[in-house]
């Protein structure tokens, strides 16, 4: 069959309808055969005789590089991403197998003092934007690349499911990036801060860091941006902090939890709510024994009636020794002197009469001699 282009066929022209095989159709398809072509220039059939080179094992292998498909080292390895946050936060004490703990330096309750704690009430009392320190203890090294995560929530469970923020007030006021965090972390250029996606809860994390050389603790410095008595904010509700070990990808190796109060003087308000709470123990123990305080009172009664027994223990005798001359006569003319008043007061008692008394109403008494008036 001739060759023949595009260009010179008709668009008027009646293709006949084909009736033929599959193979005829093809075969009479205008292609090039493949196996002509050898350059783009000249085109010379394949003949079965010609030597083709195959390429063997060893060219196939010569310039292979192994670690082709494998990605650099600096590529696998991504920054810490915040694990998602459960609707209800744990607040129970977690040490782990790393024996996890907190301690707070010890301050006094002075109106002077920024920050202290009562382990009485395991609560941590401090005024706003202040440094509070919190020592970090653990038993055992934890894995490389752990984390410390701050979380502060609602203790009371009505307020669990809201998300704890800074008042509008404060936040306007602030011109940092993280501006509507309540804990900030001060001191360390790496802390990093975090907005859960599906709960919208704040955290921030700071590398976990061993103890130096003759320590035994880690420090790290916390501070709080907002009262506890912020409207729009916490509003008087009370607050949790957590404090939690983490290893990079979000794993809880440890978990400690303890209450913040944001005020102006921490030392009068941490003196104030020990007081109290010291008032309603023992208030407890006081009203279980008031059904025995009658008996003791009735008793005290009992005793003070008769006159007889007071008379009694005046009669008896005491031996008192005195050292010195001058208290010895002092004290006895002092005995002296009450031993005569008590001689007086019995004369005194024996020789008065009692006089009859006068009826204040009624008929008046006739004396021997006299007439009544209806006489």
């Amino acid at each position: 069959m001739e060759e023949q282009s595009f260009d010179s066929l008709q668009l008027s022209q009646n293709l006949p309808l084909s009736q033929d095989s599959f193979q005829e159709l093809w075969q009479s398809v205008i292609t090039a055969d493949i196996l002509t072509i050898s350059s783009p220039n000249v085109a010379q059939p394949w003949r079965g005789d010609e030597h083709i080179e195959l390429l063997n094992e060893q060219t196939l292998t010569e310039g292979f590089d192994e670690n082709l498909f494998e990605l650099p080292a600096e590529t696998l390895t991504t920054d810490a991403v915040t694990p998602p946050a459960s609707t209800v936060p744990v607040t129970t004490d977690y040490p782990g197998k790393y024996g996890f703990q907190l301690r707070f330096q010890k301050s006094g309750t002075a109106k002077s003092v920024t920050s202290t704690f009562s382990e009485l009430l395991n609560k941590l009392y401090c005024q706003l934007a202040k440094t509070s320190p919190i020592e970090v203890l653990v038993e055992k090294e934890p894995p490389q690349g752990a984390i410390l995560r701050a979380t502060a929530v609602y203790k009371k469970t009505e307020h669990v499911a809201d998300v704890v923020r800074r008042c509008p007030h404060h936040q306007n006021e602030d011109v940092a990036e993280h501006r509507s965090h309540l804990i900030r972390v001060e001191g360390n250029q790496r802390a990093q801060y975090f907005e859960d996606v599906h709960t919208k809860r704040q955290s921030v994390t700071v590398p976990y860091e061993p103890p130096q050389l003759g320590s035994e603790i880690t420090t790290i410095l916390l501070s709080f941006m907002c009262n506890s008595s912020c409207m729009g904010g916490m509003n008087r509700r009370p607050i949790l902090t957590i404090l939690t070990l983490e290893t990079p990808e979000g794993q809880v190796l440890g978990r400690r939890c303890f209450e913040v109060r944001v005020c102006a003087c921490p030392g009068r308000d941490r003196k104030t709510e020990e007081e109290n709470s010291t008032k309603m123990q023992n208030g407890t123990k006081q009203t279980k024994k008031r059904k025995s305080a009658p008996a003791a009172a009735t008793a005290s009664v009992k005793k003070s009636k008769p006159a007889s027994s007071a008379e009694e223990e005046d009669k008896d005798v005491y031996v008192l020794h005195v050292r010195g001359s001058e208290r010895y006569e002092m004290l006895k003319k002092i005995n002296d002197g009450l031993e005569l008043l008590d001689k007086e007061s019995k004369k005194s008692k024996v020789s008065v009469k009692p006089e009859v008394p006068l009826p204040s109403s009624g008929k008046r008494l006739l004396q021997r001699g006299e007439r009544s008036d209806s006489d």
